[in-house]
């Protein structure tokens, strides 16, 4: 029987356990079952761990955790530097398997997505039994896979065992399973949210369903509908394929009104290029890898030009930065008709990583808190109540 004809739906989260320790002990047997950590700067001290094996977790190593504190807990850890491309490799090969199952797959990050198997003929917890047996046998990864009837439920159910768990999670169980576990352990729910849900006397996931609808959007905006919704198992997002290609890139350009040769005007519009970019990319909540810029010359004559980044971004002085320094490369003096800035290969801000030792992440932090004052004093006074400093770049 076609379940297409049925109102309910069938949705798989495949979350891949430990992604990047377990490519790395995949594609080198003699580090299966030890101690692993993937950590940016691994000969100082003050790397940070991207993510580590479960051998690993058992010492109580965690993500974010500084390379010290890691050895400090577990003697015999072994370090790797992170290796994307090989990364990259397996997820492509991993969703390639997924789409052999359905044409309904929504990559969410590089180890994680989204099926709709509603219309399979097969029973869905022998369909995840299924992906779940090829992924470990034909790719040597370990995953663990959620299904509900939708995402938010999925991806919570992947979470609820690992690694290589199948669980089941309905509507009907919510009150039992969902219900008693603390307001941040729902997906979506920040540190910064879970907080102040809690000056509300909101402690679990059962208090924010029986809260007020409307009490919460008051208090948190549209975010507040959604997160009531969540909590009571409310989710008609469908698994959208075109998701992905949506946000590989955010970016923005112009055509200027007159052809410039003058820097310090050339300079402006790339200010106001980097503050499009990154307000368009905190619209979408996502964070960027790779920085383009096109220069378009009065001959008509187009560059391309891009850099990778170390870590992911989003703040508009590290792309403005990046852009001047890429431009001031490669521009040939000759007036310039068009000018474009894009972030390419972005992710959702959630599934970001960070190659960062403890003096950047320390510094990144001092900078966001800035920004969300400066924000939230210009939300209240105007645009115009307070003007940021300009970054100024040095010679090329």
């Amino acid at each position: 029987m076609d379940r297409s004809t049925h109102k309910r739906r069938f949705i798989l989260h495949v979350d891949m356990n430990s992604f990047y320790a377990s490519v790395e002990s995949m594609m080198d047997p003699a580090l299966k079952g030890k101690p692993l950590a993937i950590a940016g700067n691994p000969e100082e001290r003050r790397g940070i761990i991207v993510t580590c094996s479960y051998e690993a977790r058992k010492f109580g190593v965690k993500t974010t955790m500084t390379l010290w504190q890691a050895k400090r807990l577990c003697p015999s850890l072994i370090v790797r530097r992170p290796d994307f491309p090989k990364y990259r490799m397996m997820s492509n090969r991993m969703f390639q398997l997924l789409r052999e199952y359905t044409n309904l797959v929504e990559p969410v990050s590089i180890d994680e997505g989204y099926l709709d198997v509603t219309a399979s003929s097969m029973n869905p917890v022998e369909l995840a039994g299924e992906i779940q047996n090829r992924i470990y046998h034909e790719l040597g990864l370990p995953c663990s896979i959620g299904i509900a009837p939708n995402k938010f439920l999925a991806k919570m159910a992947s979470d609820m065992k690992k690694p290589m768990g199948i669980t089941v999670l309905r509507k009907r169980e919510m009150s039992t399973i969902l219900w008693p576990l603390g307001v941040g352990e729902m997906h979506g729910i920040g540190q910064a949210t879970e907080e102040k849900l809690k000056t509300f006397n909101i402690h679990t996931i059962g208090d924010l369903a029986k809260e007020d609808a409307y009490s919460l959007k008051h208090r948190f905006g549209i975010n507040g509908i959604k997160m009531w919704e969540r909590a009571n198992g409310i989710d008609d997002r469908p698994v959208n394929p075109e998701r992905a290609s949506e946000f590989q890139s955010v970016g923005n350009s112009t055509t200027l009104a007159e052809d410039l040769d003058h820097e310090p005007e050339i300079k402006r519009v790339f200010e106001s290029l980097a503050e499009s970019v990154e307000r368009r990319m905190k619209q979408k909540k996502v964070v960027g890898q790779n920085l383009q810029i096109v220069i378009r010359y009065a001959d008509r004559k187009t560059v391309t030009r891009s850099k990778s980044l170390e870590n992911p971004f989003h703040d508009k002085d590290i792309i403005l930065k990046m852009a001047w320094n890429l431009f001031k490369k490669h521009w040939n003096g000759d007036p310039i008709r068009l000018l474009g800035i894009t972030a390419a290969d972005v992710i959702p801000r959630e599934n970001a990583y960070k190659q960062m030792d403890l003096f950047t992440f320390e510094q990144e932090k001092k900078q966001a808190d800035v920004n969300r004052l400066v924000s939230d004093l210009q939300k209240k006074f105007g645009q115009q109540s307070i003007i940021r400093g300009k970054w100024k770049a040095g010679p090329s």
